[in-house]
């Protein structure tokens, strides 16, 4: 199990690659990638995202652990990236590994779930006319509801 909160840019497919290797007792893996896209109507010129650290990566371990009680995961793998991120970027990847799928889809759901709304991250998009902060969305409050 592993969470890792950074500013360095990661290559999805190798974190994949690296993931699965060598398992025999696994029969799943879910993975699931966030990417900077441009905001309705266009002019996003970057994503700062900014976090306290210690407490980030100690909020995402708790609910790493919850979804390892709630499912039969394997192995899990969350990567979040902070600081200014430019158009088209991974943000975060989320991948989980069990012996049947039902378990790695619930899992990652879970988890992107969690991320989205509870983590404790802050999201600024800037554009030509300054900065403003991302407020949280009735949707992505409304899916933790299913969990």
């Amino acid at each position: 199990m592993t969470v890792r909160v950074q500013a360095a840019r990661f290559d999805p497919g190798a974190e994949l690659a690296a993931f699965g290797q060598g398992r025999a007792d696994i029969g799943a893996i879910v993975t699931f990638t966030g990417i900077v896209r441009d905001r309705d109507g266009g002019g996003l010129h970057r994503m700062e995202i900014e976090h306290y650290p210690g407490m980030t990566e100690s909020a995402i371990a708790a609910i790493e652990a919850e979804a390892v009680d709630r499912w039969a995961l394997r192995d899990s793998l969350i990567i979040h990236r902070y600081g200014p991120l430019a158009l088209g970027e991974a943000i975060m990847m989320v991948a989980t590994a069990a012996p049947h799928r039902g378990d790695a889809f619930a899992a990652a759901e879970f988890l992107m779930d969690y991320l989205k709304s509870r983590a404790p991250f802050w999201k600024r998009e800037v554009t030509a006319d300054g900065a403003d902060w991302v407020a949280a969305k009735d949707t992505d409050e409304a899916a933790l509801t299913r969990w």
